[in-house]
């Protein structure tokens, strides 16, 4: 949630936001008549509780005949200051709802507009040419027995898949380059859960107006994770951090659950908008100050295991009304799919400021000594599923063998392409000699 200070002191800041994302400006309204109910309502409480304490003192003092009518207010502020009490927890609980209302404020120099008015920052590599009719991801993966389609909507529905041989081969691959550059660069890595509670949720800006997209276990109030920043960020939930050596940052493996309401029609054929894929995520706590800096780092790492991958693509800083709720700005690095003629999302990195961690209570000690709210960042290092199928587009054959990237060899017992039929090999450790 955003700083109730600046709703209170630059109220049209925020209004400006709402206004560019494409929300109402009412919500602002709102939230400052909340903000002055509930103070009153403390402040009411507060002074009864007060005079209650001073009627207790006066049952001290009073005389036999003063005694029963001082008996009787005491009673009278004793009822008085329950109600006020229920009030100022009523009051308490209609502020935090106007509270979460109210996205994350935008970043100046956010682009304005919608979906389609991302503004493009560079473009990176070399779009292939190809002197044979290219082939979309499925047909490839059908062919290299990396892909079956049929199969996963038979066991789970439509939009499953399996992953088979060198298509699980890969999987692994990806994984092992994301997870070992991740460390390099300093990151933790972390195996997160998929599951996890509803604050966890409601504090990353994942329920509310994203709930439908989100599966929930009803039976154990528990819901399945989108992606695992929201894991991440409910790790440090109501903790003090040290962060006075830098950013803590996590590189977070899970399986990453999404109903894809509302996109129908949409991607329909393929792994590129599936319900359920794997993913290696980067996360970052740090001091607001370094916030900026750090979301040029999480996207500079995401540029760079892209070009490992050695796949063109373009870098795009997303519109204010195409902005998720915790998001102040938002980069997207796309990628070249042949088959479609475009860029597509692989990867995007989210600077959320404080808005998160104030919503999970998350802080850390200033020069002074001081608690003060963190700010938190993510970034897609590997979404495995849709970066297969872009991989297999963009290193095609006429053969209809896949180049493999040199960066990933290591991970796939040297192998340099990937041919249907091919003997499956992966990489096997040294025996250490005695």
């Amino acid at each position: 949630m955003i700083d109730l200070r600046l709703v209170r002191e630059n109220p049209d800041v925020v209004k400006a936001s709402q206004r560019a994302r494409g929300a109402s400006e009412d919500l602002v309204d709102e939230l400052l008549e909340a903000d002055a109910a509930r103070r009153e309502a403390v402040k009411r409480a507060d002074d009864l509780r007060a005079e209650q304490k001073a009627a207790s003192q006066s049952v001290k003092k009073a005389t036999p005949e003063e005694r029963p009518a001082v008996l009787e207010r005491a009673k009278a502020l004793a009822a008085e200051v329950k109600e006020a009490e229920e009030a100022q927890r009523a009051a308490d609980a209609a502020l935090r709802d106007a509270h979460l209302k109210i996205a994350n404020v935008v970043h100046d120099g956010v682009p304005p507009g919608g979906e389609d008015d991302a503004v493009t920052l560079r473009t990176v590599g070399e779009v292939p040419t190809y002197d044979f009719p290219v082939r979309d991801h499925i047909e490839i993966g059908e062919a290299l027995g990396a892909i079956d389609m049929e199969r996963g909507a038979k066991v789970s529905g439509s939009r499953f898949y399996f992953l088979t041989g060198p298509g699980a081969l890969l999987e692994f691959a990806l994984a092992q380059l994301a997870i070992s550059r991740a460390v390099a660069a300093g990151f933790t890595p972390v195996i997160a859960p998929a599951l996890v509670k509803p604050t966890a949720m409601e504090g990353t800006g994942f329920l509310g107006e994203h709930d439908e997209e989100v599966y929930r276990i009803e039976r154990d109030d528990l819901y399945l994770v989108g992606t695992s920043e929201v894991a991440l960020a409910g790790m440090h939930g109501n903790e003090v951090l040290d962060l006075a050596k830098g950013p803590k940052r996590y590189a977070g493996w899970s399986s990453c659950f999404r109903r894809e309401a509302g996109s129908y029609g949409k991607d329909t054929r393929g792994i590129i908008r599936v319900h359920w894929f794997d993913k290696v995520e980067m996360f970052s706590f740090c001091t607001p100050e370094e916030a900026a800096a750090e979301h040029l780092r999480l996207l500079q790492w995401e540029e760079e295991f892209l070009q490992a991958l050695e796949l063109p693509y373009r870098v795009v800083d997303i519109a204010a009304g195409d902005l998720g709720t915790s998001a102040a700005r938002k980069y997207d690095i796309e990628a070249w799919f042949p088959t479609q003629g475009t860029y597509r999302e692989l990867t995007s990195t989210s600077d959320c400021t404080t808005f998160q961690a104030r919503r999970l209570n998350i802080r850390y000690r200033d020069a002074d000594g001081k608690n003060q709210t963190a700010a938190t960042l993510n970034g897609t290092l590997c979404a495995i599923a849709r970066t297969i199928a872009c991989l297999l587009e963009v290193h095609q054959r006429a053969d209809g063998s896949v180049h493999v990237p040199v960066a990933l060899r290591p991970w796939l017992g040297g192998v340099e392409v990937l041919t249907p039929g091919m003997t499956l090999a992966a990489p096997v450790p040294p025996v250490p000699t005695a």
